[in-house]
C-alpha cells in the first residue's frame, strides 16, 4: 500500500496546481473568485455532453448529494473527490497508509494523494456511467463516441476538482459543499415551480377550482411544505452550541467564548457517509446477471438484486440505499405498503435500516474527520494553545485546557454527527425537495460561509482583531 501512496504521489508533481495567494483575498476578491467559480459549475451543470441524448431522473438522490446532472458534462462532478477521501481517510484510519494528519507534510501529501486518486476514480465512475447504459449515447456501438464521452466526464469531475481548490484558496468556504449548495437550491426552485405551474400534463398548484381547489393544492405542496419544516428544524439544530468562557492571555480583560455547535463537525460526516452508501448503490449495478452458485443456490440476490433497468431493489445492500418513492404522498404510500420484490420485506423495515445505518456511518466517519483535521480534543487544544488561550482562573497549561474539552468536543463528535445522520436520514423519508439530506447540507453550507463571510469583513474592518487571531 505505501508504494501505491508513493507512485501516486510522484505522479501528483505532474499535475497542474493551483499556488496558495501571495496575500489573503480581499472580501470583494473573494466574491468575484467565488461568483466565476460558480458560473462555471453551472455552464457545465446545463451542459450535455457530446454525443449524449438529453435526459432526466435516474439516479435523483446521487445527483443531489454529488452536485452532479446525469448526462451533463457533471455527470460525475465532486462523487470521485469525497470517495477520494473517504478511502484515504479509511486506510489512514486503519494504518494501513503510513501518513499522520497532524503532521504538515504528511497533510500536504494526503491532498495531492487525494487528487490522484479522485481523477482515477472519475475515470471509473465515467466509464461505468457510460457502459452500462446509465448514460444514454446517441450511437452506443461507436467505440471511438464512448471513450469521447468518457473523456468528457472524466474532464468534468477534473474541472470541478480545481474549481474546488480556487474557492478554497480564494473563495469563500469550500468549494464542494457550494457547489452541493448550489445544485440543491438548483432543484429546490425547479421543483417549486414545477409544483405550482405543473409540467408535462401535470397540474399544478395554481391551477384548477371548485370546492376541492384548495385541498387539493395543499396536497400539491406537500412536498414544498415539508422542505420548509425540514429547513427550520435544521436552521434550529444548527443555532444550539455551548460557549466555553477562555481567557487571553496577551490582551487581559477580553474574554472570548469559544463556541461548539451542535453540530460540531459541520455536514461532513453526513457528507461522507452519503457519498459512500449511494457508491455502494452505484457499483451494486455490476451484480446485474451475476450468479455465485453454493449448494445450487445462487447467492448474489441475497447481497443485492438489480432490475432490468440497473436499479437495486432487493438484498442486503438495498437495504442501505436511500429511499425515493417520488412525491410526499408516494412516498408515505410505498413505505406503508411497499415491499420488496424477492424476499417480501416491508419497506418500512428498509426505511429503519437505511436511518440507522445513515446515523451510525456518520459517527464513523465524523470521528475519522475530527483526528484527520484536528478538530479533536488534542487538536483544538494545540490550536487554542497556539493563540494565546487559557482556562480563565488557572495556569496556563495545555494538560488543563485539553481536561476541560474532552468534556465537550468527543460527546460533540459522537453526538452531532449521529443526529446530523438521523435528521438527514428522516427528512429524506418526507419527500422534501432538495432531499432531506440534501436541504441539511445546504442549511449548513449557508450558515458556515455565513459566519465566514462576517469574521472576515471584521478582520477586514479591525486590523488589530486580525493580529490577534494570528497569535
Amino acid at each position: 500500500m505505501g508504494a501505491i501512496l508513493d507512485g501516486f504521489h510522484r505522479i501528483s508533481h505532474y499535475l497542474p496546481e493551483i499556488r496558495a495567494p501571495a496575500k489573503i483575498p480581499s472580501v470583494k476578491e473573494r466574491f468575484i473568485w467565488t461568483g466565476l467559480a460558480l458560473l462555471l459549475f453551472f455552464v457545465m451543470y446545463n451542459t450535455t455532453a457530446f454525443g449524449v441524448v438529453h435526459q432526466s431522473g435516474g439516479f435523483d438522490f446521487l445527483q443531489m448529494i454529488t452536485a452532479s446532472r446525469m448526462g451533463s458534462l457533471l455527470t460525475t462532478s465532486i462523487g470521485p473527490i469525497v470517495l477520494a477521501s473517504i478511502f484515504l481517510q479509511l486506510f489512514s484510519g486503519a494504518g494501513l497508509i503510513p501518513l499522520d494528519p497532524k503532521n504538515p507534510e504528511h497533510k500536504k501529501k494526503f491532498q495531492e494523494v487525494q487528487k490522484v486518486l479522485a481523477l482515477i476514480i472519475a475515470l471509473v465512475e465515467a466509464t461505468i456511467f457510460v457502459t452500462n447504459g446509465t448514460v444514454l449515447l446517441v450511437d452506443p456501438a461507436s467505440s471511438l463516441l464512448v471513450a469521447l464521452v468518457i473523456f468528457q466526464i472524466a474532464l468534468g469531475s477534473a474541472i470541478v476538482l480545481y474549481l474546488d481548490e480556487i474557492v478554497t484558496k480564494y473563495g469563500i468556504g469550500s468549494g464542494i459543499s457550494l457547489f452541493i449548495a448550489a445544485g440543491v437550491s438548483f432543484s429546490i426552485i425547479a421543483g417549486a415551480i414545477t409544483l405550482l405551474i405543473g409540467e408535462g400534463g401535470v397540474t399544478g398548484a395554481v391551477a384548477g377550482g371548485g370546492a376541492e381547489a384548495i385541498p387539493n393544492a395543499l396536497l400539491v405542496l406537500l412536498p414544498l411544505i415539508f422542505t420548509l419544516i425540514v429547513f427550520t428544524v435544521v436552521c434550529y439544530c444548527e443555532g444550539v452550541k455551548v460557549e466555553i468562557p477562555l481567557a487571553y492571555q496577551q490582551a487581559r480583560g477580553i474574554a472570548p467564548k469559544l463556541p461548539l455547535n451542535l453540530f460540531y463537525l459541520s455536514n461532513i460526516p453526513v457528507i461522507f457517509a452519503s457519498a459512500l452508501l449511494l457508491n455502494i448503490q452505484l457499483f451494486s449495478g455490476m451484480l446485474a446477471g451475476a450468479t455465485l452458485d453454493i449448494g445450487g443456490t445462487n447467492i448474489v440476490p441475497f447481497f443485492g438484486f438489480v432490475d432490468s433497468s440497473g436499479q437495486l431493489r432487493d438484498g442486503l445492500l438495498y437495504f442501505f440505499s436511500p429511499i425515493h418513492g417520488g412525491n410526499t404522498i408516494a412516498q408515505l404510500n410505498f413505505l406503508l405498503n411497499g415491499t420488496t420484490p424477492i424476499f417480501g420485506i416491508p419497506e418500512w423495515v428498509h426505511a429503519i435500516t437505511y436511518v440507522l445505518f445513515l446515523s451510525l456511518v456518520s459517527v464513523l466517519f465524523g470521528i475519522f474527520w475530527a483526528e484527520t483535521s484536528g478538530m479533536d480534543t488534542r487538536g483544538m487544544t494545540n490550536q487554542l494553545m497556539q493563540s494565546g488561550m487559557q482556562v480563565p482562573g488557572w495556569r496556563r497549561d495545555p494538560r488543563i485546557l485539553e481536561k476541560v474539552l474532552s468534556k465537550y468536543i468527543p460527546p460533540l463528535i459522537i453526538l452531532g454527527s449521529f443526529l446530523v445522520g438521523l435528521l438527514a436520514g428522516l427528512a429524506d423519508l418526507t419527500g422534501a425537495l432538495g432531499t432531506g439530506t440534501g436541504i441539511l447540507l445546504t442549511v449548513g453550507i449557508f450558515y458556515r460561509t455565513y459566519l465566514q463571510m462576517k469574521r472576515q469583513k471584521l478582520l477586514d474592518a479591525v486590523p488589530f482583531l486580525g493580529d490577534l487571531s494570528s497569535g
